[in-house]
């Protein structure tokens, strides 16, 4: 019975022992979480008496659809090159440069600046400042013009639709006198809606002085506003754009072909526009859609028709072999979460708010890197719609992409006493949530 009762005392003697230690634990907590209190207290309290609380300025919506295109940094490790003077590929959904050349280069671009001419006439049909059955009167200086011509009859009236087919598939100078003393008043006002139009939609290096692309030193664009150019026709002007892939016209009895040589031998192309002059040499903006792919083409300052023939046939297989679009994330979808500190919650996710599509050498794809980069956690209050992390894409042989990530849900910040119990925890257990 001593030996039962010595090991029960034993035993009682290490209950007694445990039961002091948790009561030491529980009693330094609690000082701890008191001086967490008192401090809070004094804090607030000279908050409230020096200054006043920054406002939080309302989150963006999540972007939906597609961003405007961002002209990227060429890709590396794909050996190409052309007799162009100046070049420029992008992949018109992603933004993504292919291959370029001297695409910030001004360059007098021809009869490739009628895609501006065409583009303020489509405005203004837009707008409905004009119909393409009004008919507009032919001037002496628009007959008498030189170049490739649509033969207008001095003194007669053409509908606005004519003048375009005119303007656009034979290239017609004299069409595009026509249109712009018939809508503008003048060529001069209607060059000044062009150079308004063009710094409007983000031209930053074209300036016009004429509306044909007559040889002028006043009259200069890049490869890379050409192709900005190409990009807005076809996003704003669907319902014009039909007329770039027509293959000829016949007015006054006279058949001319369209001089754009993508649209008789390369599958998916439907237009833009070709140019020449002795000074430019052969150029071309040129689209292909295959699928939904679809490729811009600027190639400047070619030696001849031939070359302006292959190379763009070409390089637009070049574009459409080398190169493929990888949808990786849908509109809504969640890309990850984020852990949050004092928030109502532990977590949020995150969003890229639009389709996330990447183009890259199919050569590229396997080795395809997919990052999520936030400083972590990320301190409450949050608002939905509101930037907290980004999504970076890599791989060899393209440009890095980074995209913003937005929170999809509200998350509040905790009242103090929660947040002094957070913080405890994390002193104590280590525990952020």
């Amino acid at each position: 019975m001593r030996e039962r009762g010595s090991s029960s005392i034993e035993t009682g003697g290490d209950q007694v022992t445990r039961g002091w230690a948790r009561r030491w634990l529980f009693l330094g907590a609690t000082a701890l979480v008191a001086g967490l209190l008192t401090a809070a207290s004094a804090s607030t309290a000279a908050e409230a008496a020096q200054t006043k609380p920054l406002a939080r300025h309302p989150a963006p919506a999540i972007p939906k659809g597609k961003p405007p295109p961002a002209h990227a940094a060429p890709p590396a490790g794909l050996a190409i090159d052309t007799v162009a003077r100046n070049a420029l590929i992008i992949e018109m959904d992603t933004g993504t440069v292919l291959y370029q050349k001297l695409p910030d280069q001004r360059i007098p671009p021809a009869s490739t600046s009628k895609l501006m001419t065409a583009y303020v006439v489509f405005g203004l049909l837009k707008a409905g400042r004009a119909k393409l059955t009004d008919e507009l009167p032919v001037s002496s200086e628009a007959w008498k013009l030189g170049g490739s011509k649509m033969f207008v009859p001095v003194g007669g009236r053409i509908s606005i639709d004519s003048l375009l087919q005119g303007m656009i598939v034979q290239s017609g100078n004299d069409s595009c006198v026509v249109l712009a003393e018939g809508l503008a008043g003048s060529q001069a006002a209607f060059v000044d809606l062009m150079n308004k139009k063009a710094a409007e939609i983000g031209l930053r290096n074209s300036h016009f002085a004429n509306v044909d692309g007559l040889p002028d030193p006043g009259d200069w664009m890049t490869a890379r506003d050409l192709a900005t150019l190409a990009e807005r026709t076809i996003i704003d002007f669907p319902q014009y754009y039909h007329y770039y892939s027509e293959k000829g016209f016949n007015f006054s009895n006279i058949e001319q072909g369209n001089r754009n040589p993508l649209l008789y031998n390369t599958p998916g192309a439907d237009g833009l526009k070709t140019g020449h002059t002795e000074e430019s040499g052969f150029s071309i903006v040129g689209s292909v859609a295959r699928g939904k792919r679809r490729v811009i083409l600027v190639l400047m300052g070619m030696p001849t028709m031939k070359a302006r023939v292959q190379e763009s046939e070409r390089l637009a297989e070049w574009a459409f072999r080398e190169f493929d679009d990888y949808r990786l994330f849908s509109a809504g979808d969640v890309v990850d979460e984020a852990e949050v500190w004092l928030g109502s919650a532990p977590k949020v996710a995150m969003t890229a708010g639009r389709d996330v599509v990447v183009t890259m050498p199919r050569s590229s794809r396997r080795d395809m890197k997919v990052a999520v980069n936030y400083n972590r956690p990320i301190p409450a209050p949050i608002d939905k719609g509101e930037a907290i992390g980004k999504l970076a894409v890599t791989a060899p042989g393209m440009s890095n992409v980074e995209l913003p990530l937005y929170a999809t849900a509200d998350v509040p910040r905790i009242g103090r006493l929660g947040r002094i119990a957070t913080m405890a925890g994390y002193l104590i257990w280590g525990n952020r949530h």
